[in-house]
């Protein structure tokens, strides 16, 4: 398997992680918890939205018929019975000639079917015993109804979105104050190579410090998991094996960066012989990153990327965050890309689908994506600025500027924050 591997598109390898994985099982947390998570169920509303009738604005509450001959130059003279602010009750039904005082979202007084705003009154900061209607309403005009917005039962957010500000907002309205929602995926985080040097570590000749993890990190918690830092993976197959079993029983999925190749110390890439060991994919028709493996031990799933920084961020994009989105329960996590006019040439012919790193920019209606040219895959300084991965065909001479290209998005563009 390490040797002779079956080269797989980017599509079926994905695939094939997402079909072995299932959804985490559910929890409820506290709505201040909720932000991020995904809904385990469909959320229902537990009363009417508005639950009383109630004015959406500041003004008088009338009854339309007594407005029927207003005009701006002949004013319906109305008595004033009340003054109604947001959470009072109304004590005063209106009657015949009469109207109420009323501030934005407070309740309707029996009687009342229209609310005329204040700027179409005689003067309306006058806080006198009777106010002049300048124009007719119908019956219902500025007059949020009880249930208009959502009926008592009605599903207000549904089982696989994730949790939003909006979300929180109608969560607090109907009274959520504990959440259903699906626990968030253990991720393992290791790396693999003598070479590699912590954060804190002076550099050394043949040294690196490990700047995957702290990327990965990042992008796990961004995605909705929760990062676990184990130690580095021994390049001795044996006892990688025993570490990663340790690690499988906290995590429930491992992601590992280096050792997918075929180098002599690349223990990622020997653990797909072993027994134990079901491998999904090993060998992937993509630039760069086409040593990224997907295998199953002891039934749970381990991505293991590239060591180099920019395959290892793609193989995040391409196959960690939709693995998070399905163990989260997401309704769609399937790749989804947009269509851009590449900036500028790119000609550099290469036998597999390459994803440039790159930015978009909207120019005169049209979305452009620029690639950083900063392609080698080791290269780590243009990754904080990259926006979008632009894929360029496999084979032929690349795609000229100005001809469409598909673009898979990773960050709200710099144009949009």
């Amino acid at each position: 398997m390490r040797f002779s591997r079956q080269l797989i598109t980017v599509e079926e390898a994905l695939h094939r992680l997402l079909e072995r994985l299932g959804k985490q099982e559910k929890e409820e947390v506290h709505i201040g918890e909720a932000y991020g998570c995904r809904l385990a169920e469909d959320v229902h509303a537990t009363a009417d939205l508005p639950h009383f009738d109630r004015s959406p604005l500041d003004g008088f509450a009338v009854r339309a018929v007594d407005t029927a001959s207003a005009a701006p130059h002949q004013p319906v003279r109305l008595k004033v019975v009340e003054k109604i602010g947001a959470g009072d009750v109304p004590e005063v039904a209106l009657t015949e000639g009469c109207a109420s005082r009323i501030m934005t979202g407070a309740m309707l007084p029996p009687g009342a079917d229209a609310v005329i705003m204040f700027e179409q009154t005689e003067q309306p900061a006058a806080l006198s015993q009777e106010v002049g209607v300048k124009r007719a309403l119908p019956p219902g005009e500025n007059v949020s109804r009880r249930g208009e917005e959502t009926k008592k039962g009605a599903v207000i957010a549904h089982a696989g979105e994730q949790v939003n500000a909006g979300t929180l907002a109608i969560l607090a309205t109907f009274g959520y104050s504990r959440v259903p929602v699906v626990r968030k995926p253990r991720v393992g985080l290791l790396s693999t190579g003598r070479e590699l040097l912590d954060v804190d570590q002076p550099l050394s000749p043949g040294k690196i410090r490990n700047s995957n993890a702290w990327m990965l990190s990042a992008l796990i918690a961004e995605a909705g998991g929760i990062p676990l830092f184990f130690p580095s993976l021994p390049d001795e197959l044996a006892m990688a094996k025993q570490s990663l079993a340790e690690h499988l029983q906290a995590a429930d999925v491992l992601v590992t960066s280096g050792g997918v190749s075929v180098g002599d110390y690349d223990v990622m890439a020997a653990l797909t012989d072993e027994p134990e060991a079901e491998l999904l994919f090993n060998r992937i028709a993509m630039r760069p990153g086409s040593p990224t493996t997907g295998l199953l031990l002891h039934g749970k799933p381990i991505i293991a990327l590239s060591g180099n920084p920019g395959a290892c961020f793609l193989g995040f994009e391409l196959f960690v965050r939709p693995a998070l989105a399905k163990l989260s329960g997401a309704r769609q996590v399937q790749l989804r890309t947009v269509k851009a006019r590449l900036a500028v040439s790119y000609t550099k012919p290469c036998p597999y689908p390459r994803y440039l790193r790159g930015r978009l920019a909207e120019e005169g209606g049209v979305l452009y994506a620029r690639p950083d040219f900063n392609e080698k895959a080791g290269n780590v300084g243009t990754i904080k600025d990259s926006e979008c991965f632009i894929v360029i065909p496999a084979g032929g001479g690349g795609k000229q500027a100005g001809e469409l290209v598909e673009v898979l998005t990773h960050m709200a563009p710099s144009w949009r924050r």
